[in-house]
């Protein structure tokens, strides 16, 4: 899936006005796009728990080659579903919902933003609505979910190693370097398009969007993970140490690129 894809069959203000074609006048809503593997026991809680989110119209299940009925279970709760025949990864799962958004779009409405939710939230979703807020009334690009609580002692392997790369490379303090409950705007999601294909999908994200200077900030919100009783906390969607290291790597050399590209156009 291309770059191109996250505006598929949106028309903006100012093309549409250039053609003559109707300009976008409805309302700015969100799509809820939930990566999920075998989660039938905390699916429907989480999917139930979005519809209270304001601005949420859609919320799309990808099940990512599972072995239980987590695909049913979510449809049966109000969410489109799509299924993978395989696993293929969370990093494909995304796309393949990002794309189902796309292609829901209304033409005559603006791009739905794309709030990035985890499947085990249950009734803690809704916390969610801190992320859709800070979006939707411009305070950011993209709004990252991060714990009450921050502690930097806490942090361990892959999180400590990517909150001190992200200090040093665009001197943000992150709270959570690798959160995957996000909320961001159509057009910060095209610069993030293709996503990185690994266990490291979400810190890639948060690179990208700082290196191509989009506004990214952190919101505490209570989420709480519900027990599932088909796998432990995080055995499916956890980047792995090494993959983290090369998406660290190679936003460093995007970095030291950009540097140079910025110093060659003042001579």
């Amino acid at each position: 899936m291309g770059r191109s894809d996250g505006d598929a069959g949106v028309t903006r203000d100012s093309d549409a006005a250039d053609r003559g074609a109707p300009q976008t006048t409805g309302p700015q809503n969100v799509a809820v796009v939930i990566a999920a593997r075998d989660d039938r026991s905390t699916i429907a809680a989480t999917v139930r728990a979005c519809r209270a989110i304001p601005r949420v119209d859609l919320i799309v299940v990808v099940d990512d080659g599972s072995d239980d009925d987590t695909g049913a279970v979510a449809r049966m709760a109000g969410a489109a579903v799509v299924r993978h025949s395989v696993p293929r990864g969370r990093s494909s799962a995304l796309e393949t919902g990002v794309k189902v958004v796309a292609m829901r779009d209304r033409a005559d409405w603006p791009a739905r933003h794309i709030l990035f939710l985890d499947p085990d939230l249950g009734d803690s979703a809704v916390e969610a609505s801190v992320l859709v807020d800070a979006v939707l009334s411009g305070e950011c690009d993209c709004a990252l979910g991060v714990p009450e609580h921050f502690d930097p002692f806490q942090m361990r392997g892959p999180a400590r190693s990517a909150a001190r790369k992200l200090l040093v490379m665009t001197g943000w303090v992150s709270r959570d370097p690798l959160a995957t409950n996000r909320c961001l705007t159509r057009e910060a999601l095209t610069k993030v398009m293709p996503f990185h294909v690994g266990s490291a999908v979400d810190l890639a994200m948060t690179m990208d969007l700082l290196t191509s200077g989009s506004r990214v900030r952190d919101f505490p919100c209570a989420f709480e993970h519900v027990p599932n009783e088909s796998k432990p906390r995080g055995s499916v969607w956890q980047p792995s140490r090494s993959d983290a290291w090369v998406v660290l790597q190679t936003s460093r050399i995007k970095n030291i690129r950009a540097l140079r590209r910025r110093l060659a156009k003042q001579d």
